[in-house]
Order: C-alpha cells, then structure tokens, then sequence
C-alpha cells in the first residue's frame, strides 16, 4: 500500500522479498505479545486455582491482555524502529566507498546509483509495512485475542447448557 501511496517503483521480485522478510518480524513480534498475554493468564489462573480448561473472569482477561501488550509495547517498538532507521540508507541509496575511505580517507559519499534499484523497493516494503504492522501489532491481535477468547467462552456455556438440557430430559421407555 505505501509502495502504491508514495508513486515508488514496484520491482516484483524484491517487493516480495521484502514482504516475506516483513512477515517473519511481524509474526514473530505478534507471538511473542501472545505468547506472554497466554503466560499472564495461566498465572492468574494458578493463583485463582483453576483447571487449565476453565476461562477467567471477563475482567482478570482483560487486565492479562493489557498488561502483556505494555510489557511488550517497547520490544515491539525498539524492533520496529531500529530496522525503519536500519532500512533509510538502503532504501534511498546511501553510498559510501569502503575502498577510498580506507584508502585515501575520502568515503565519497554519494546518493543514488545502481543499487537504489534494486535494493530500494525491498526496503520500502519492509519500511511501510513495519509502519503498519506494528500499529496492528500492537492494537488489533490483542483485541482479536480477547474477542476470540470470549466467544469461546460464550460457546462453552451455550453447548454446557445444551448438554445440561439433555441430560434433565426423562427418556421415554
């Protein structure tokens, strides 16, 4: 989409290097920030004694959930921004000759050239989808989370109370 918005060249082939490496941050970033609201909610579960099949109180997985996004806020943050900064230079074709600043001491710097071409559109899809990503990171997977977790919460008591249901009929001999 930030490709498309900003009127960059469109490369197929590292555009879709660059969105295979954007999902891997992104995946993981997202089950890391899973992964700690699920360790949140099994200690609260520990502490309430409760069985691994029950579901805590609406309120104890909500505060689980928000605590395990600002625990993870920063991570997720520092990841985003360190490879955004990382991907400037790449992305607007910031050289330095390595050879002549060994050499002569004169990095000659320069912007542009052959490379921005072909590397650019690979790190302007990492670029704008971290923009992206990191604020559904953030945002959304721990509200899909919670509205997940609550409607199998509902299911649970709606099959419960059906198969209670059955059980109270009399069966007719």
């Amino acid at each position: 989409g930030g490709i498309v918005i900003s009127g960059n060249a469109f490369v197929i082939m590292m555009t879709m290097v660059g969105i295979i490496s954007l999902a891997g941050v992104v995946v993981n970033n997202g089950v890391v920030l899973l992964d700690y609201a699920q360790l949140l909610i099994d200690r609260k579960k520990v502490q309430l004694d409760m069985d691994e099949d029950q579901y805590l109180e609406v309120d104890d997985l909500f505060e689980a959930i928000v605590r395990a996004g600002k625990a993870r806020l920063r991570p997720v943050l520092l990841t985003a921004i360190t490879t955004i900064l990382g991907l400037i230079p790449l992305a607007i074709g910031l050289n330095i000759n390595f050879f002549t600043l060994f050499k002569d001491f004169n990095p000659n710097i320069y912007m542009g050239g052959d490379n921005v071409i072909f590397w650019g559109p690979l790190a302007w899809t990492v670029i704008y989808g971290l923009f992206v990503a990191t604020f559904l990171t953030l945002v959304f997977v721990p509200i899909a989370f919670f509205l997940i977790t609550k409607f199998k919460m509902w299911w649970r008591r709606k099959t419960r109370k059906v198969i209670n249901e059955l059980d109270e009929t009399p069966s007719e001999a």
